[in-house]
């Protein structure tokens, strides 16, 4: 007997990429088991109109204003109670063979609280960004000065090393997670509006004496920046460095000196106003391609 999946997806302004991961879940083997959440937030231009129209059989939850990825996705988790939890961003795509090695790897390890897949570009290149490490004051000082980019698969918060089992953290495009565990440490935090939720909730199961594992044998495509574009927007700019923060002094600054913490709050707060400057040039001078309307947020 297959075991029942409640798949949430948050969405925002992303019709089109919707359309395709909405697609390819009903391809799927396990779809007789799973009850689809669409937590739709205040899109206003036709999204919630495309689920209602194609896919009738989703449950779709249209919230009145932006409530942020966290606490959208809290919603999706609220309102269902099957025991596997699928958190899965519309810029994602599943084949029919994704499932099974997850299904497979939490079945056999009673412990592993979430499972994440290796994760594909497009174009076939690999989203390294699957198997994640904890964030360190050295790995951000390496990726802000850009260090890390010398080194293919070393970015900030990857698990090169690992080549498939327990990491410290999967990427929140795709985890499939125990409703038991999230019973037991929580939801995700809804203090992070969009960014670093997944490391806070992988960081909670693992001190929780939970694992969180990566499993190479399943793939599934991730359109890498179709949730939130080539160039952050100043909002989500100052989201992404607030969640820094937050996961800093949350689980980090308690047990270290003040000095050490004043230094990791400015220098968040000047990588902040780096970031902000070059994102306002990028799109004053064209740098990037103007990014697309999609996301679970932005």
């Amino acid at each position: 007997m297959s075991v029942a999946i409640n798949v949430v997806i948050v969405s925002y302004r992303c019709a089109d990429l919707l359309r395709e991961c909405l697609g390819s879940i009903e391809g799927l083997p396990e779809r007789e088991s799973m009850t689809v959440y669409v937590i739709d937030n205040a899109s206003a231009d036709g999204t919630a109109a495309v689920v209602r129209a194609e896919h009738p059989g989703v449950h779709l939850v249209e919230n009145a204003t932006n409530r942020g990825f966290a606490a959208a996705c809290n919603q999706g988790i609220r309102a269902g109670a099957a025991p596997l939890v699928l958190i899965l961003n519309p810029d994602a795509a599943l084949s029919p063979e994704t499932l099974a090695p997850l299904l497979e790897r939490l079945a056999a390890e009673p412990r592993v609280a979430a499972v994440g897949p290796m994760l594909m570009r497009p174009d076939g290149t690999v989203d390294h960004a699957a198997k994640r490490s904890f964030p360190t004051i050295r790995g951000a000082l390496s990726y802000f000065t850009g260090l890390d980019r010398r080194a293919p698969g070393r970015a900030q918060y990857t698990a090169p090393e690992v080549a498939h089992g327990p990491v410290d953290a999967i990427n929140g495009a795709f985890m499939l997670v125990r409703r038991e565990a999230l019973d037991e440490v929580g939801l995700f935090d809804e203090g992070y509006w969009m960014y670093m939720e997944d490391l806070d909730l992988c960081y909670r199961l693992g001190s929780a004496g939970w694992t969180v594992s990566y499993e190479p044998r399943s793939v599934a495509t991730h359109l890498k920046g179709g949730s939130s574009g080539a160039v952050r927007s100043a909002r989500l700019n100052a989201w992404f460095h607030y969640g820094m923060l937050r996961f800093y002094r949350k689980f980090y600054a308690p047990d270290r000196a003040w000095a050490v913490n004043a230094a990791v709050y400015a220098g968040i707060a000047l990588k902040l106003a780096v970031s902000t400057v070059r994102g306002w040039a990028a799109r004053l001078f064209g740098a990037a391609k103007p990014p697309p309307a999609a996301g679970p947020a932005q």
